[in-house]
């Protein structure tokens, strides 16, 4: 049996969980930005990403799967405005984007990723 191993785990959930050589993140949304524009959410987001990911002895290049949640996808343009700068082209995950309501008011993107160590 593999074992499990958490980062930031909390009474509820963890920020990511590694198991059989991938990171599953939660969904990550913006703190600082709450109630920001997607595009400065969206940044902050990936940013998070970035050190969940360098915790896990992993980066963006190894990124397998996103699914991405907008509360409007009107903002899908200014979503991709902070993604295209950020991914690596030729390393592009498998992603989804979709429409939904969030957890709380303010929240516009919230991103969830699965990658490689």
């Amino acid at each position: 049996m593999s074992e499990l191993q958490r980062i930031e785990a909390g009474s509820r959930m963890s920020e990511a969980v590694i198991h059989a050589g991938k990171v599953y993140t939660a969904g990550i949304v913006a703190d600082a930005m709450v109630g920001k524009s997607v595009l400065e959410q969206t940044t902050e987001v990936l940013q998070q990403i970035d050190a969940i990911l360098a915790k896990a002895g992993s980066d963006k290049t190894r990124i397998i799967k996103a699914n991405i949640w907008l509360t409007d996808i009107k903002n899908f343009a200014q979503m991709n405005q902070a993604w295209d700068v950020w991914v690596v082209s030729g390393k592009t995950p498998a992603r989804a984007t979709v429409e939904a309501k969030l957890a709380a008011a303010g929240y516009d993107v919230e991103i969830m990723i699965e990658a490689a160590i």
